[in-house]
């Protein structure tokens, strides 16, 4: 029997302090709510924890960022609104002021006034309207390019577009567009006339069904036939001689052009006499489709529709849904470009993710009065809605048509607004916001304590700690049995 070394107590001591260490840690966790406290608790788990953490405070930020895109999604939408309801109101002082034998110089000056207001209403719309600093409707949110090159101009851009710096994008044009186009092979005469001479011309749906009248002259025909082709709404035009030609009633060839260009555009013809429009007698005849532009864009390929070469996308493409308009007859000679484009890319973009490069981007078209309902061709001279004058009933009828297109832009910008806040904002909103539940809640599974299992740890925690302090106690006791010795 020793008295020098207590081993009992020694080993009663570790195994206080191991008991003591436990408790610790348990109490620690339940007063915490965690289950990892430190890189000692866990430290597989603590990395992978840590980083779920990042990516919630990241899914929250960017539930965030969505709904600030969403308002200002509405805001531009709720201006756009008010200016379809300006064009709306614009149309029916048109058609007012078309109404030639009511109306007065008075009336119409009053409704050009009103119109003018209207005009300045629109910009002043376009000139306002934005989100804290941000304005949207003035075109500085979308793609803004300039060219330099006879018969080129820039129409839009998608938000795919990149800027192309001080130097610009070179514009090669191969084929220029043309229009489909019909010359009959026999002429018309004033016996075709007397014989009341039919012709038909069919495009897109409508039909001119023209018989010559006996006894007018052939310039008279010309016209009447013109004017026919007006009222049916057919896109096709009777090109008439330059000079005196028709007016000597000498025979003339019918040639007939589409008012657009490109390959989509066509009609049929059909005539009594065989070569005057079809090549055989009452047998409508297909004209051939005209021809798209073809050319390309900073030396990518691009996608002609009409007089519209469009940028082609792909990999690193650069000029990827740019548009530019050539209006030339004629490609230049091979080897000579058509000119350039400096293109600046301004479309704004959103973070909507909770990593890098998570965003989408939206191109915010210009709503000024000049930049709605162009490229109408009318025989007023009007190049877009600010133009428009009312004082004359052919300029108030051709202005109906420059309203529809700019009715027709406002709500192509709208629909293009809103499929943009449905399909992309509303619905990465929907996912994130579900993201965000399932990340917390792994998060939560690897981090958080189990209360009720740590509470029955800590119960017994307890009990072994009173048991060993007992046994600590008893062990210390245990080398006063030697003093029995020395009795």
């Amino acid at each position: 029997m020793r008295i020098n070394t207590n081993a009992s107590a020694v080993n009663a001591h570790r195994n206080l302090l191991k008991n003591q260490s436990l408790q610790s840690k348990t109490l620690e966790k339940l007063s915490s709510g965690l289950k990892i406290n430190r890189g000692a608790d866990a430290p597989a788990q603590l990395q992978i924890s840590e980083h779920l953490r990042s990516q919630t405070a990241g899914v929250k930020q960017a539930i965030d960022n969505s709904e600030m895109a969403i308002s200002l999604m509405q805001t531009g939408e709720a201006a756009l609104d008010e200016v379809s309801l300006s064009l709306v109101r614009a149309r029916q002082l048109a058609i007012h002021a078309a109404n030639e034998a009511a109306n007065d110089e008075m009336m119409l000056e009053a409704d050009q006034q009103e119109f003018d207001q209207i005009v300045a209403s629109i910009n002043r719309i376009s000139k306002n309207t934005q989100y804290g600093q941000k304005f949207l409707l003035d075109g500085s949110g979308a793609g803004n390019g300039v060219t330099t090159g006879k018969n080129l101009s820039f129409v839009n851009a998608d938000v795919t577009g990149r800027s192309s710096g001080v130097y610009g994008y070179d514009i090669d044009i191969k084929q220029a567009a043309t229009r489909s186009t019909h010359t009959g092979t026999v002429a018309l005469t004033q016996q075709m006339i007397d014989a009341e001479e039919q012709i038909t011309i069919t495009e897109s749906g409508r039909k001119v069904n023209f018989r010559t009248i006996a006894g007018t002259n052939i310039e008279q025909t010309m016209n009447q036939l013109s004017n026919a082709m007006k009222q049916s709404g057919v896109n096709v035009e009777l090109i008439r001689p330059k000079g005196d030609a028709a007016i000597r009633n000498a025979p003339q060839t019918l040639t007939f052009r589409h008012k657009k260009y490109g390959s989509e555009h066509l009609f049929q013809v059909a005539s009594n006499t065989s070569g005057l429009l079809s090549s055989e007698a009452n047998v409508s005849e297909r004209v051939k489709n005209g021809l798209d532009v073809a050319g390309e864009i900073a030396k990518e390929g691009a996608i002609g529709r009409g007089q519209i070469l469009t940028g082609r996308g792909g990999f690193g493409s650069k000029a990827e849904g740019i548009a530019i308009r050539y209006s030339g007859e004629t490609a230049p000679p091979a080897g000579q470009r058509a000119g350039t484009l400096t293109f600046t890319q301004n479309s704004l973009s959103f973070h909507i993710g909770s990593n890098s490069n998570q965003t989408s981007a939206v191109s915010f078209k210009s709503t000024k009065a000049q930049n709605l309902g162009s490229e109408v061709d009318n025989d007023s001279g009007f190049r877009s809605f600010a133009d428009i004058n009312l004082m004359t009933a052919p300029g108030a009828r051709d202005s109906i048509d420059i309203i529809d297109r700019a009715i027709n832009d406002v709500a192509a910008n709208r629909g293009y607004m809103g499929a943009f806040q449905k399909n992309t904002l509303e619905s990465n909103l929907n996912f994130l916001r579900n993201s965000f539940e399932q990340v917390t809640s792994s998060q939560s599974v690897i981090r958080d304590a189990d209360m009720a299992e740590e509470m029955a740890k800590f119960t017994r925690h307890n009990i072994m700690m009173d048991s060993s302090t007992a046994m600590l106690a008893q062990a210390n006791q245990t080398p006063t049995s030697i003093l029995k010795l020395l009795q």
